[in-house]
């Protein structure tokens, strides 16, 4: 039993209050996920400079960062460590791989910063300083670990593709089966976590040329078990769930926004929710929203 939560803006004017709200949001699930959490903040100015390449760490402190890679900046938000840097994309990931090789890079983009740590999320998104942060979009997760370790690196979003996030309440039941297949194609896993799996599938047919809404069908085709998922882009939000559907998952939308969460709790925090259309999404239904 895990949390979820997500809000896509549609309404500039509601910008400064990503963090405010996505952290009133993360707090109603928390009961869902105690062990450990994290957030996906799209386009915060601090986190991810306009023209700036970002690329979210474990394992590093930003003193090192800062040393081993002159010109970049380092900040730590609890066991995170985001770097920014006047470089492409690439080119930082392949500086950080080289001087850096014991960092776990947990998130990258150009709009996009990934938070995770272990602990009571409520404390761990004060230690993001999430109330503050503004931007376009938000996702966050809280976890109640299953089958793997208790670390940063198993706590979700999963964000392996640049400015892609995953976040899943359930199991999948063939992860393992998965994962194979997936480093026979040059695929590399960072943990054990089955949620890993569906994230690294999804961003394999992303980057060669499935578009989102076929790859996450793709996933529902080849993937057992049960799951909702959140899955947002440098573009999208997008939520899927199993052919059962026995994961909870509420949608919430109005002209000024989109939210998911886990429980209907989450969602009466936002503003103006007594009219937004809210349903529960059907099985095996992919739902998109675009930027």
């Amino acid at each position: 039993m895990c949390g979820i939560v997500g809000l896509h803006l549609r309404e500039p004017s509601l910008e400064p209050r990503l963090g405010e709200l996505l952290t009133a949001m993360l707090g109603q699930v928390v009961e869902r996920g105690p062990d450990s959490a994290g957030v996906a903040v799209y386009g915060d100015p601090d986190l991810s400079p306009p023209g700036r390449a970002v690329v979210s760490l474990l394992g590093v402190t930003p003193t090192e960062v800062e040393a081993a890679l002159p010109g970049a900046t380092a900040t730590a938000a609890d066991a995170t460590t985001v770097i920014q840097a006047d470089l492409p994309v690439d080119s930082l990931l392949t500086a950080v791989a080289d001087a850096l090789p014991h960092a776990t890079v947990i998130g990258s983009g150009t709009d996009m910063a990934v938070l995770k740590g272990v602990g009571h999320p409520v404390e761990l998104a004060r230690s993001f300083g999430l109330a503050g942060v503004t931007g376009w979009q938000g996702v966050g997760h809280t976890r109640m670990a299953t089958e793997s370790a208790v670390t940063p690196e198993g706590a979700h979003p999963f964000s392996v593709g640049p400015g892609q996030c995953l976040v899943h309440n359930g199991s999948f039941a063939n992860h393992a089966t998965v994962r194979r297949e997936l480093r026979a194609r040059g695929v590399e896993f960072d943990s054990e976590n089955d949620s890993e799996v569906g994230a690294r599938f999804v961003a394999h047919q992303l980057a060669h040329g499935t578009d989102l809404e076929k790859a996450l069908r793709l996933l529902c085709e080849r993937f057992d078990g049960f799951y909702t998922l959140l899955v947002s882009t440098a573009d999208s939000f997008a939520v899927v769930r199993d052919a059962i559907a026995c994961k909870p998952a509420l949608v919430a939308e109005t002209d000024a926004w989109v939210a998911m969460a886990s429980e209907y709790r989450a969602l009466d925090v936002l503003p103006g929710v007594e009219n937004a259309r809210i349903f529960e999404p059907e099985p095996e239904e992919v739902y998109i929203w675009r930027r």
